[in-house]
């Protein structure tokens, strides 16, 4: 029989099996590591930078059974939003989540051409619109399960949206407020929410989910949650004006607070609404604008807002308030990354 190893030979194997586990635990390690969808493909989740997660290009407010892209000129469009875009760009942001969903306007095409021209990473979505006494609800989700819903939107993610091979990066949704005499989101934007769960199940892409109001956001998180869905998946839109205590709630629950709305009123009307998610949730608040909206219809798109009331208005403002360079980097930077990474 061979002689059994000595204590050295014993070291010397257990180092090589070392030296061989490292680079595979390495490998796992970086396969794990995050990605964001851009319309131009994926990218790893550090790269998103400083980016506002919800503000818009084009809207097309003519309702769910008339909308066709036909309504609109890309090369227009693009030569009104492009120059905001741009702006963007000088201020140091680098992503953009583009929150127009299907049957309002979305253009994954139009959008690839702005991310192509701007060096932005610019993200497009799934799902459908329940918001506005849900006009931009196609006829069909009337009908269909929140499981075919789900199915529709998942084989958007898979496959690109229509026959661009452009895949969306967050499912869209949107509620009505909730009427004082009914305690419940209404059928069919309850169907939205549950079928936004499967598919963010399935897919790990988050949500944003425009609100009513903020009973109607807590609502959704719950009802989402009740879907056995992640919160951390789930961005509450327009929370500006759901009040402290929703706010508060939202991110007890695990969600997002998406304070989306900068510009819309003044900075210092806005400072008695982030400043206590920045002492007491700093690490579930997103901010940005709600901006841009070149109307489909309009001459010239409308008036279109630009894209800098947070950087040239609010952001200062914190500063002034005491807040540090990393804890605005922690807002613009970490959370939108973690908020939109798969």
């Amino acid at each position: 029989m061979p002689y059994p190893p000595s204590r050295r030979e014993l070291i010397h194997k257990v180092l090589g099996i070392a030296c061989f586990a490292v680079p595979a635990t390495t490998k796992a390690i970086e396969a794990k590591k995050m990605t964001i969808q851009t319309v131009l493909g994926r990218i790893p989740a550090e790269e998103f930078g400083f980016a506002l997660p919800h503000e818009h290009v084009l809207c097309d407010f003519i309702g769910a059974d008339k909308t066709r892209r036909e309504r609109w000129n890309a090369e227009e469009v693009v030569a009104a939003i492009k120059p905001n875009l741009l702006q963007l760009k000088e201020r140091g942001v680098k992503g953009f989540v583009d929150c127009t969903p299907a049957y309002i306007g979305r253009d994954p095409r139009l959008l690839k051409k702005l991310a192509q021209e701007t060096g932005l990473h610019i993200l497009t979505n799934t799902g459908y619109y329940g918001g506005a006494n849900d006009k931009f609800v196609p006829k069909h989700a009337y009908e269909e399960t929140a499981e075919r819903l789900a199915e529709r939107w998942i084989e958007e993610w898979e496959h690109g949206i229509e026959d661009t091979g452009i895949k969306p990066g967050f499912i869209k949704i949107g509620v009505d407020e909730i009427p004082a005499d009914s305690p419940a989101l209404s059928e069919i934007d309850a169907k939205l929410v549950r079928a936004a769960a499967i598919a963010s199940r399935k897919t790990n892409l988050s949500v944003t989910c425009h609100t009513g109001g903020g009973a109607a956001g807590y609502a959704a998180v719950r009802l989402f949650i009740a879907q056995k869905a992640n919160p951390a998946r789930f961005i509450v839109a327009h929370s500006d004006g759901h009040g402290r205590e929703v706010n508060f709630k939202v991110a007890e629950a695990g969600a997002w607070v998406s304070c989306d709305g900068v510009g819309w009123r003044s900075s210092e009307e806005h400072l008695p609404i982030v400043l206590p998610m920045l002492e007491k949730h700093a690490e579930r608040l997103l901010l940005s604008m709600d901006s841009g909206w070149y109307w489909a219809g309009e001459p010239k798109g409308g008036k279109i807002r630009n894209y800098n009331y947070l950087t040239e208005g609010l952001l200062p403002l914190l500063r002034k308030q005491g807040i540090t360079e990393a804890q605005i980097h922690d807002v613009t930077v970490k959370n939108t990354a973690k908020a939109f990474a798969q």
